[in-house]
């Protein structure tokens, strides 16, 4: 919208000036027109009566003549004149006048042919005409000179208008661009309302109604999340209950009812899993990984691994490695950041190869990389699985909800969040990488 302004009001500034400058011209070349045929005929008229005198002087040689012919040269001459009887012979003429005879006919007033325009001034007995003849190039001349004189400060002036229509249009539509960037930041975790006091009249309905909705949008994530925190605690109880019924059920039974009892028990544990991972998605969703304290997330990262190591055989997988002098330190939520491990190492585990270590590598730039074995993955199937509940082609159990979780409570947290496959120097093999570099990282 700025580019556009700029370019019509520029547009229609140049054109106006133009027009204005032509304006100007046309009427130049017709009042310089004006002004020279009245000199013209003025010096005509003004010329009669005296070459008349000399004329009738000229017969007496006791009196020499007024007027110089042809053969005094007093330098270039802007009006030329002839002097002629009616016959149309030349009695005599300027210097810088023709040796012939004008064109223009022994009539009285103007006449114009290719090179001059004349006017011809008669005496009172008709007996003697005075032609004199200013010539067309000195009216161009003037005309061009005039002109020039209007578009130059035009051709200046332009550019220094587009330069003020582009301050006065960027410092207009500032308040435009500063709704949009306000509206743009506006997503699941802010829902703050637009400022609206310093905008203009105009924009302040169009603030007041974004806020409005932004109000209606707070109020449905939030039943949202409320419903999905309240139904994932209120499952656990009974999906718990349920699960040791089952478990004390499966000791009680043999053969192939035992068997669909076991299966009972491995779709309870499955539901159990995926209310976690809700509950998780709400905690999310709630904003919790913005933090106010400054903590070492490096000492979290140790007790999360040495908790999975504890309570999973399958745990003994994994190999945690930290550089010499590596720190994470900033202003985080630990509760957040044991919920990003928890969903990745998970992962790892359960989607990697089971006779591969996960590594799972803390740097001194602040970057904490979890690599595992797998099948290299395509290009498509890396964004599918960043989608929330996106699985990819896996028969592993799982919600596909942990990398949403952890992209998302890394997005409050500020860190960067990467996703490659194959991993870093390997051909085949998943990694994830993040990056806490938005904060107060030390390394």
């Amino acid at each position: 919208m700025t580019r556009r302004l700029i370019l019509w009001l520029t547009g229609a500034a140049t054109a106006f000036w133009l027009i204005a400058a032509g304006l100007g011209v046309s009427v130049m070349h017709d009042e310089f027109g004006e002004i020279f045929d009245g000199s013209l005929q003025e010096t005509a008229e003004r010329l009669v009566p005296m070459i008349v005198t000399d004329l009738d002087r000229r017969k007496d040689p006791a009196y020499p003549p007024h007027l110089r012919d042809e053969s005094d040269d007093a330098g270039e001459e802007y009006l030329v004149y002839q002097v002629r009887d009616a016959k149309g012979d030349i009695l005599f003429r300027s210097h810088d006048a023709p040796a012939k005879p004008f064109g223009a006919p022994l009539k009285r007033g103007f006449w114009t042919d290719d090179t001059y325009r004349f006017f011809t001034a008669t005496s009172a007995d008709h007996a003697v005409f005075v032609q004199v003849a200013d010539a067309l190039a000195n009216r161009s001349e003037a005309s061009t000179e005039g002109g020039m004189a209007l578009f130059l400060p035009v051709l200046i002036l332009i550019p220094v208008s587009v330069l003020l229509i582009w301050l006065i249009v960027r410092r207009t539509l500032a308040p435009v661009d500063d709704l949009r960037r306000a509206i743009e930041e506006k997503d699941g975790g802010n829902m703050a309302p637009v400022p609206s006091g310093t905008l203009p009249r105009e924009l302040r309905p169009i603030a007041r109604s974004v806020n409005h909705l932004l109000t209606r949008l707070q109020s449905a994530f939030d039943a949202e999340r409320e419903f999905t925190a309240n139904s994932a605690h209120e499952l656990r109880t009974p999906i718990a209950g349920a699960l040791a019924q089952t478990q004390m059920l499966i000791a009680e039974l043999d053969g192939p009812k035992k068997r669909r009892a076991q299966q009972i028990e491995t779709s309870l544990v499955n539901l159990g899993h995926t209310a976690e991972k809700l509950l998780q998605l709400a905690r999310a969703e709630a904003g919790i990984g913005t933090g106010t304290t400054r903590v070492d997330l490096a000492r979290v990262l140790e007790l999360v691994v040495t908790d999975f190591e504890r309570g999973d055989p399958a745990s003994r997988r994994l190999r945690l490695h930290r550089a010499a002098g590596a720190k994470l330190e900033g202003t985080y939520s630990e509760d957040a950041f044991a919920i990003v491990l928890r969903n990745l190492i998970e992962n790892a585990l359960v989607h990697g190869r089971a006779d591969e270590p996960v590594d799972i590598r803390l740097e001194t730039n602040g970057v904490v990389r979890i690599v595992n074995g797998a099948a290299a993955l395509t290009p498509d199937e890396l964004a599918a699985i960043r989608k929330r509940f996106g699985r990819g082609n896996t028969a592993s159990p799982g919600s596909g909800l942990g990398l949403s979780i952890a992209e998302r409570l890394l997005q409050q947290m500020n860190a960067g969040f990467e996703v490659l496959s194959p991993a870093t120097d390997r051909a085949d093999g998943f990694e994830v990488v993040l990056r806490f570099g938005g904060g107060e990282v030390a390394g």
